[in-house]
């Protein structure tokens, strides 16, 4: 692992723990990254619950408890979908926060409405309405799925501070 990303995991752990909370992710396009990020870190399993790896619609669905409907109104990559895979992990998990992400990573995928890039994000608190947000990012697949966790790691930071 990078050091970006092991300085983000820590100070994710640093937060997580003086608060006394704990993590769980939900990812599709990013197959699990965040988690493994997150447990590369010593010491994690003092603020990390678990990880969903739904990259099916059946399996957010299933898992995460995501309604047919809103994956048929808005697709899998849509704030809509993030807010609601947020929402079903932090159900599912003993957790207090939780962060999801759904996107097109390509090199295929993408569409004139929703580029290859498009990464879709959701961060909940226990309690709370989740908090959504949408990026484009660019590069290959590796490239797109590393902003993506870069992103939702900043974020889960800046949220939450």
């Amino acid at each position: 692992m990078d050091t970006r990303l092991d300085t983000l995991s820590r100070l994710v752990g640093d937060h997580l723990a003086a608060r006394g909370w704990r993590l769980v992710t939900a990812e599709s396009c990013t197959g699990g990254w965040v988690a493994e990020v997150v447990t590369a870190t010593a010491g994690s399993s003092a603020w990390f619950d678990c990880g969903f790896v739904t990259y099916s619609n059946d399996a957010k669905c299933a898992l995460l408890g995501v309604s047919p409907m809103t994956l048929a109104r808005h697709g899998a990559v849509s704030e809509p979908t993030t807010a609601a895979m947020a929402r079903g992990a932090l159900e599912r998990a003993e957790a207090d926060v939780a962060l999801s992400i759904s996107g097109i990573a390509g090199p295929g995928g993408g569409s004139a409405e929703k580029p290859v890039g498009t990464v879709c994000f959701g961060w909940a608190r226990s309690g709370e309405s989740p908090q959504t947000a949408t990026c484009r990012f660019d590069g290959d697949r590796e490239s797109i799925r590393r902003q993506a966790v870069v992103f939702a790691l900043t974020e889960l930071l800046r949220r939450y501070a």
